[in-house]
């Protein structure tokens, strides 16, 4: 397995030197360092429990440099399912111990034996079967089932005792079960079966291995579940087993067919594309080929010849198309393991994330799990520097500020190629940024290809959210964002938002409001408000949140300097409710004069 980009851990400045030692050697890892004891770090945390429970509830890798029993203690309560833990790892703080904590076979094993051979030591790997044989029955290769995981323990069991056991391979390539093999039929105490069949094996430890590609065709709009019960029932009538399918295959015209992809995801597979000519490179091999079928997409047949081109030229068909009401499924195998991954074309996604303000511990795990799964980088060069080392190992394609439609029509172009994309925006990518645009150009239209793609929009703290956490609870009550710049809105516009945001008496949170050569709806704004707000109102002047000089200040509306304020800069209007306590300034909500039922 390889090991995973882990979340180092450290609580003292030589662990977290540590740390950044090894990080290079692990690109898309963060360095958490403990606040009142780490000067540099990529996030910083206070409490070491709540840091390390956190990561583990999230589904990262974690690397603890400190006492195993810190981890223990942080980590017993939130420990359930073994087979869903994310791997743990503990790091002694002069680099001499290395021990996979938790999630051995998920990743720990191979991340700690990383980690001892970059500092020249053993790992402290415990795991029976490892250490017997070299080999974790509950860890198979790659695209491989356990189809009776209750067998596990006892066939380990009888390894670790020397029993015999025998091995019975019918598909696949199990050299890595060799080590295990010792036994007869006669005299084995234990079998362990690698098949692509679905029959029963008695009490056998049964592996199903990835030989198998399921190709699919479908009708426009045919349901997620008819087509997926209906190749279960295909796969079951030919009496093969759904964990040894590698992959599902189609025609690339069905890319952003919802029933495809769900069948894919019901059987825990890739999904692959293949355009018209590549299938018809295939139309010598098909069993049942059709002149209706070629007349209409370009190619004799598309279930038959999907599931040929995903498995290799060296696959033949074991179940030929089969018909049903609304789709059609026929299904090859491999004569070795294989990876339709490597084949055709994957539907590409476009992750539209928001970062934040900028720091990591501001960022969602959702994004950086995004930022870490993408193929490709898309956004502003100021933002990428934002995200250093997660993003290190990435293809990075910075545009300048200005840049936005050819930003968003790059990574529109990459995901249409079958990559994984992000793409960037400061705050929250839906709040005058990024995810607007790309909705606009898909329906635009400019590439048909655009439209087969799957996007997906993941939020962000957005500027205001950090300005008003950072000032108190000003956006407590209602309240409205309504941005100053008239590059893409006319002023006119722009006025009679404020207008009615002053006559709403709404909290008004204020973005683009100036720039060097662009200051005249900001002034325009500013007479409306000191003529419709008491002069007392409290603004929230923010700049560069989350980031180096960051500045939050209350003024007073009638001592807004205008100068102070331009791009990086935010500001927050409160409404005639809004007042500044003595803990921060606050919008009250009117929970004071509720009525409580006694």
């Amino acid at each position: 397995m390889t090991p995973p980009s882990p979340r180092f851990v450290a609580l003292t400045e030589s662990g977290a030197a540590l740390a950044r030692r090894l990080q290079p050697c692990f690109p898309g890892s963060l360095v958490h360092g403990l606040a009142r004891r780490v000067a540099r770090s990529d996030t910083r945390f206070d409490d070491a429990r709540a840091e390390l429970g956190a990561l583990f509830a999230g589904g990262e890798a974690i690397v603890a440099i400190m006492a195993a029993g810190i981890v223990v203690r942080a980590l017993g309560p939130l420990l359930a399912d073994k087979h869903a833990e994310p791997p743990v790892v503990v790091l002694a703080e002069d680099g001499s111990a290395v021990v996979p904590l938790l999630g051995g076979h998920r990743g720990a094993n191979a991340l700690a034996a990383r980690i001892a051979a970059l500092l020249g030591i053993a790992p402290a790997i415990t795991t029976a079967g490892e250490l017997v044989h070299g080999v974790a029955l509950d860890d198979p290769p790659r695209g491989w089932r356990i189809a009776t995981p209750t067998r596990l323990k006892a066939t380990a069991a009888a390894l670790v005792a020397g029993e015999p056991v025998e091995l019975v391979v019918e598909a696949g390539d199990a050299d890595w079960l060799a080590p295990v093999s010792r036994g007869s039929r006669d005299r084995a105490a234990k079998r362990i079966v690698v098949t692509d069949r679905s029959t029963a094996q008695g009490e056998a430890l049964v592996y199903h291995p990835p030989v198998l590609v399921l190709g699919v065709g479908c009708e426009r709009g045919a349901t997620p579940e008819e087509v997926i019960a209906f190749a279960r029932k295909a796969l079951a009538e030919a009496g093969l087993a759904e964990g040894s399918v590698a992959g599902v295959a189609s025609i690339d015209i069905k890319m952003d067919e919802a029933a495809v992809h769900a069948l894919a995801g019901a059987l825990d597979v890739p999904a692959r594309f293949f355009t018209a000519a590549e299938l018809a490179r295939e139309e010598a091999r098909l069993a049942t080929p059709s002149d209706y079928v070629k007349a209409t997409v370009g190619v004799a047949g598309v279930a038959e010849a999907a599931a040929l081109a995903a498995a290799g030229p060296d696959s033949r068909l074991v179940l030929a198309k089969r018909v049903g009401p609304r789709a059609t499924v026929a299904v090859a195998r491999a004569p070795h393991d294989t990876d339709p991954s490597r084949a055709g074309r994957a539907r590409g996604r476009l992750d539209i994330v928001g970062i934040g303000p900028g720091p990591a511990d501001w960022r969602t795990p959702e994004v950086s799990h995004a930022l870490r799964a993408a193929d490709a980088i898309v956004g502003y060069g100021l933002y990428l520097d934002l995200l250093g080392p997660l993003i290190a190992d990435k293809p990075q394609h910075a545009r300048a500020l200005g840049e936005e439609e050819a930003r968003v029509k790059l990574a529109l172009d990459l995901a249409a190629r079958g990559q994984r994309v992000a793409l960037v925006s400061s705050g929250d990518a839906g709040i005058y940024a990024l995810a607007t645009l790309a909705h606009e150009l898909v329906e635009r239209g400019d590439d048909p290809a655009w439209r087969r793609l799957e996007i997906r929009g993941m939020p962000g703290v957005s500027a205001m959210q950090a300005a008003a956490a950072r000032a108190g609870a000003p956006l407590g009550h209602d309240f409205c964002a309504i941005s100053l710049s008239d590059l893409l809105t006319p002023i006119e516009t722009i006025e009679a938002r404020v207008r009615a945001a002053i006559a709403g008496d709404f909290v008004v949170a204020f973005y683009n409001p100036a720039s060097q050569r662009r200051r005249e709806p900001f002034h325009h704004a500013l007479a409306l408000l000191r003529a419709g707000r008491p002069p007392a109102t409290p603004v929230i002047v923010a700049r560069n949140l989350g980031r180096d000089g960051e500045r939050v200040e209350v003024v007073e509306l009638q001592a807004l300097d205008p100068d102070r304020v331009d791009m990086l800069t935010l500001l927050i209007v409160g409404s005639s409710a809004t007042r500044i306590g003595p803990s921060g300034v606050f919008t009250p909500r009117g929970y004071a004069g509720k009525k409580h039922e006694s």
